[in-house]
């Protein structure tokens, strides 16, 4: 029965770690993954700041620009609009995520902080692997019309409100709801670079 059922994770393990990501010219995607657990790790500015800056650094390398995002202290959601037909989310994702998880470490080590046994998995060799991020891809989602983008910002901005940690959407800094109130004026050099949507997308048919 232990077998049975130890087989059946496995597969489930590897189909999970195996999603596909579909896309079609013109798609914006919205990306969603966790920290370990869900544990509330990114409350720290340094481990913020890093993360905006991969997100910079992977959205020119594979051609993604971040349309918006917000930062919740266990997990992130990004609005990206890939140029390319074939993008390489998979990739994009991971030059995001792993220089991350590679500074909390260091970190960690630094201050022997006794968070780094509890993000430390046992894998049958002796440390272990250390994660920050939820094994897995998270989640992706197409969108393809403009009340469907819209929906994915006001979403992304409301959900520090939903969850009471601020009573206003520009309450919370690592969010682009400032950005987008003010009409890009608002720009903070500690956040990812946002790139509005061209005039064209808004107006083109069925959107």
């Amino acid at each position: 029965m232990r077998d049975g059922w130890a087989q059946f994770q496995s597969m489930k393990k590897r189909k999970y770690k195996t999603v596909k990501h579909y896309h079609e010219l013109g798609d914006l995607h919205e990306l969603t993954f966790s920290c370990y657990r869900r544990i509330t790790l990114l409350t720290n500015t340094v481990i913020c700041e890093k993360l905006a800056r991969t997100i910079d650094a992977a959205g020119e390398d594979y051609r993604m620009p971040l349309v918006g995002f917000v930062f919740m202290p266990e997990h992130v959601h990004l609005l990206v609009r890939p140029l390319d037909d074939k993008p390489a989310i998979s990739d994009y994702l991971r030059d995001v995520k792993q220089p991350v998880s590679v500074l909390q470490k260091k970190l960690l080590i630094e201050h022997k902080s006794r968070l780094l046994q509890r993000l430390t998995v046992p894998t049958g060799a002796d440390k272990g692997t250390f994660r920050f991020w939820q094994e897995g891809p998270g989640y992706d989602r197409n969108l393809q019309t403009c009340p469907a983008v819209r929906s994915s910002l006001n979403y992304l901005h409301e959900n520090p409100c939903r969850r009471k940690l601020v009573q206003a959407i520009t309450d919370w800094r690592w969010s682009s709801a400032r950005f987008y109130v003010s009409d890009g004026k608002n720009i903070d050099l500690l956040l990812p670079m946002i790139t509005p949507l061209p005039a064209e997308f808004w107006n083109s048919e069925g959107f």
